[in-house]
């Protein structure tokens, strides 16, 4: 078995501070830790459910976080960006088995994180069809293309709901519980334990049912914090500026829409 990992800090246990999540700020070394700790359980659930390799995408921020020594020995780390368009997901392709997220967050503009956002803080909301899209959507999205299932998901509390709504067969292990600017959480030995035989569990499933299911057309909107911002993104061929602050981008394929999202977000 085969399984690719892609993991985010926002959404590990307790964090709940943008200095938090940053490499210059002491309290990030605590959180580059727990996301360590957090990727290493998931690994190890993977491996005792028989995973011969794992794949590991650091893909938070400068994508340089993951402590390498403290991983085991059978997995393989991708670190940076290469600065295609699979982005967080650099290094999947169809020849995994499935695909585990490990630290993933709320949406932008949602309260279930205090660090809530859609791939930075430059904009208000991603949209596809109506939907305010997480990393999560974008990312599972993604995998469909290359017909790779979701096994397994953790993050705040309000993340795992959404992921069971769109597509309940995926695990999902609640790290912390967000409230506005605050974040409720269990002891991370017991999220690490948790994520460690939830992992074990998916992948012991039939995962057939667990591809996320890609809409016939995308028609993404996206709203910026600044105009001047989304007056420049509407210049992008397929773009249109449809307000002050929002541009809109239609197509009839996820290839469309990343190459758009690759350059306008």
């Amino acid at each position: 078995m085969k399984v690719f990992i892609s993991a985010d800090i926002e959404g590990i246990n307790n964090i709940c501070s943008w200095d938090e999540t940053e490499a210059g700020h002491p309290r990030y070394q605590e959180f580059k830790k727990q996301m360590t700790d957090e990727v290493r359980h998931a690994c190890i659930g993977a491996h005792n459910a028989g995973a011969t390799e794992i794949f590991v995408k650091d893909a938070h921020d400068s994508a340089m976080n993951l402590i390498m020594q403290d991983l085991p020995e059978y997995v393989t780390l991708h670190r940076g960006w290469e600065g295609n368009l699979s982005s967080m997901m650099a290094g999947l392709d169809e020849s995994f088995d499935a695909v585990i997220f490990i630290g993933y967050h709320s949406p932008s503009r949602s309260s279930g994180n205090s660090l809530s956002h859609t791939m930075n803080t430059r904009i208000n909301h991603v949209k596809i069809n109506g939907k305010i899209v997480s990393e999560f959507d974008l990312n599972a999205m993604y995998a469909s293309t290359l017909n790779v299932p979701i096994a397994f998901l953790s993050g705040d509390l309000n993340l795992t709901r959404l992921v069971k709504e769109t597509n309940n067969n995926i695990e999902t292990v609640a790290t912390k519980e967000g409230r506005f600017g605050a974040a409720i959480s269990k002891h991370p030995q017991v999220t690490n334990k948790e994520i460690e035989e939830t992992v074990t569990k998916a992948l012991k499933k039939d995962l057939s049912n667990n591809i996320v299911a890609l809409p016939k057309e995308f028609n993404v909107e996206i709203q910026y914090r600044v105009p001047k911002q989304a007056f420049s993104n509407s210049l992008f061929p397929g773009c249109k500026l449809v307000g002050d602050d929002i541009v809109e981008f239609k197509a009839d394929n996820y290839h469309d829409v990343l190459v758009a999202l690759h350059f306008i977000l």
